[in-house]
């Protein structure tokens, strides 16, 4: 069932650009058509009022910690549930983020005020082992910081609070409840009320204050527009029957024995703000978010110099190469030519086969189709589909492109191993096929077993696994095969010279022109324009931050693109004027080096920017991180790669060669 949506949702893309440009202004598209909202009695008058909807369902997702890597269902900390409600049908790209979106008891009719509502009371015996467990783990997630996301017309309930510099953040979810240490300093959300301050005390919130804000749609029988959705945790210690929004603070004391109840209440609010636009509304949580708004100066002052470092590599390359060319071909037409020097030297075995050619061809395929996704991906996200109002869309847009993506991976894969003069084609198409995919796959199922084993939300379920399958056999493998077919059945690429039969000796390199230290060398320049960048998305990842700037994202693609190719380029003619024709592996391995750089990184923003605790997040970190490393060394070695081989090739292709 996820596949048919997936299928469809990405299908239904390019049908929704041309209706939706004209009334995208804002920074992003809005995932959803609006839904217009008015009181009950309005709302029975269909003829005047159609389509307008008088009760506000609240939606709740999956927990999460900054402190975790492991997110847990709603219903695993035992939260007023209603177990017979038909939770909301998931893509896959929320499946595979571990997003678990389900109906909850919390409804309101639209502009009826509410106070201290009540929602359910949790019992507790402490004498029950089942119970005990229950109040224990709840106590794990209050010391863990986890927090709930709700989510009312598609848009999170944020918790908005005052930061440093007197700007306010918007937080697109609440914490369980906070704890007091044995030292008496109050962690995290405990600081907002002063009455927490029992040592080594758990205090649960378990009342919730929601002002939802809305806009009228052209005169009030139309209906509105809700645009806002704010909410602030309360602790009540209830000892009334009916519950009341007053006294001290809710504790689960440690010492406590006995029956213990928990009353869960909310009171709500509407007000009319018609100073925002429904295609906007995501904009003062997106704004608000930490990090975004402080390093435009250092991020734009980053890309000024790599495209001036980029400028200058270009030239000094295009005037080096001009003059060696014109020195090479005058030398030519003269009888008493002297001898060749530099890299014209090694022309016959500039294009010999380089070894484990088969491995090579495979990585470049699976390059490929690793850029063409994210090319294609960047680009529907910078016209806002893929915007964080439209949920999973990123990665299922992504997963649905890689899949579909396997006939240009054969082809390129089974194009240049046989220009490599490979003739084993099965071996070829089925490593291509197979090799790093099954290497990511692997690598996932494994995350999986361990997020299984600890009960996550993140654990995917059998039915999704066994269609990720499919989708990899039946339609991905299946395009690679033809792909390959193709780029089999297309005579070799034919080189501008041709390849000596005894290959040539390559004299004793310089340090700087050995093939480690140029590889080390060649990954500094690509990661050094993408790592402001990187933070940011490791922030989205890891730190549950919501990330939004994908035109700049893709610009940082373009110049990674670029700077890569250059810097690869650089490397290469080096070499060659050293006589060191093995440039195939080393044009791929040198911008592929950027990944380890991406691998050191993480490391650092693991132990520096992470509060993770426990092996299971740790492990479960650095295994999606190995993951993220792979896929980003394809993604620049096949780039290296290309750029290194366009610039043989055109060198070679204008010099005169007896």
């Amino acid at each position: 069932m996820y596949i048919f949506y997936n299928a469809l949702s990405v299908l239904r893309l390019s049908l929704l650009l041309t209706e939706s440009l004209h009334i995208a202004s804002s920074f992003y598209l809005p995932g959803l058509a609006p839904v217009s909202f008015c009181e009950k009695d309005q709302a029975a008058k269909d003829h005047e009022v159609p389509d307008c909807r008088s009760e506000i369902e609240l939606f709740v997702n999956r927990l999460d910690s900054v402190e975790s890597v492991l997110p847990y269902e709603y219903t695993a900390f035992d939260f007023c549930s209603k177990d017979t409600e038909k939770r909301p049908s998931e893509n896959l790209g929320q499946v595979l983020f571990g997003e678990r979106i389900e109906s909850s008891p919390y409804k309101f009719q639209f502009k009826k005020k509410e106070e201290c509502a009540p929602v359910c009371t949790k019992t507790y015996d402490t004498s029950k082992p089942e119970d005990k467990q229950k109040l224990e783990f709840l106590k794990k997630g209050m010391l863990l910081n986890y927090q709930h996301h709700w989510i009312v017309d598609n848009m999170p309930v944020t918790w908005c609070y005052d930061v440093e510099d007197g700007q306010k953040f918007c937080n697109p979810g609440f914490p369980i409840g906070c704890y007091v240490t044995e030292e008496g300093r109050p962690k995290d959300a405990c600081v907002v009320n002063s009455d927490f301050n029992d040592k080594d005390t758990f205090y649960i919130f378990n009342h919730v204050d929601i002002t939802i804000s809305y806009h009228v749609v052209e005169n009030e029988a139309a209906g509105a527009r809700l645009v806002a959705a704010k909410m602030e945790p309360k602790s009540y210690k209830r000892s009334q029957e009916k519950p009341d929004c007053t006294g001290p603070p809710m504790d689960l004391s440690n010492k406590f024995s006995g029956e213990l109840k928990i009353t869960y209440t909310y009171s709500v609010q509407f007000v009319e703000d018609n100073t925002i636009r429904w295609a906007s509304r995501w904009d003062y949580i997106l704004e608000s978010m930490p990090h975004t708004n402080i390093q435009w100066f250092s991020i734009m002052n980053s890309l000024v110099i790599v495209l001036f470092l980029s400028g200058m590599v270009a030239m000094i390359m295009l005037r080096t190469l001009h003059k060696d060319i014109a020195r090479y071909n005058q030398m030519d037409s003269v009888e008493d030519a002297q001898e060749e020097f530099g890299w014209k030297l090694v022309h016959g075995d500039v294009f010999r086969p380089p070894r484990k050619g088969m491995l090579l061809s495979v990585f470049i395929g699976s390059g490929t189709q690793i850029f063409i996704m994210t090319f294609v991906t960047l680009f529907f996200a910078c016209l806002g589909f893929l915007s964080p109002a439209n949920r999973g869309a990123l990665m299922t847009c992504a997963v649905v492109l890689w899949v579909l993506l396997g006939t240009p991976a054969g082809f390129v894969a089974a194009r240049f191993y046989k220009s490599f003069g490979g003739e084993k084609w099965k071996t070829n198409v089925l490593l291509t096929a197979f090799l790093c995919p099954g290497i990511v796959f692997a690598d996932f199922f494994l995350m999986n077993l361990i997020l299984w084993g600890e009960g996550s939300s993140a654990a995917m379920p059998f039915g999704t696994l066994v269609a990720i399958l499919a989708l990899w056999f039946c339609i991905s493998v299946p395009l690679t095969f033809i792909g390959a077919y193709f780029g089999f059945k297309k005579n070799a690429i034919e080189h501008p010279v041709r390849t000596n039969q005894i290959p040539r000796q390559i004299p004793e390199q310089s340090f700087y022109t050995k093939p480690l230290p140029g590889i080390v060398m060649g990954g500094i320049l690509p990661f050094g324009c993408i790592f402001i960048q990187l933070f940011f998305i490791l922030n989205s990842i890891w730190s549950h931050q919501m990330y939004y700037m994908f035109g700049f994202l893709f610009l940082v693609f373009i110049i990674l693109v670029i700077t890569c190719s250059e810097a690869t380029i650089l490397l290469c003619y080096f070499h060659l004027c050293a006589e060191d024709y093995h440039w195939q592996w080393r044009s791929f391995l040198t911008s592929g080096f950027t990944a380890v750089y991406f691998l050191v990184y993480a490391v650092h923003y693991f132990f520096s920017k992470l509060q993770i605790t426990g092996l299971a997040s740790t492990i479960l970190y650095f295994g999606y991180t190995m993951i993220m490393a792979l896929i980003f060394f394809l993604f620049t070695g096949t780039i290296g790669f290309f750029a290194c081989f366009w610039f043989v090739t055109k060198i070679y292709s204008v010099v005169k060669v007896d």
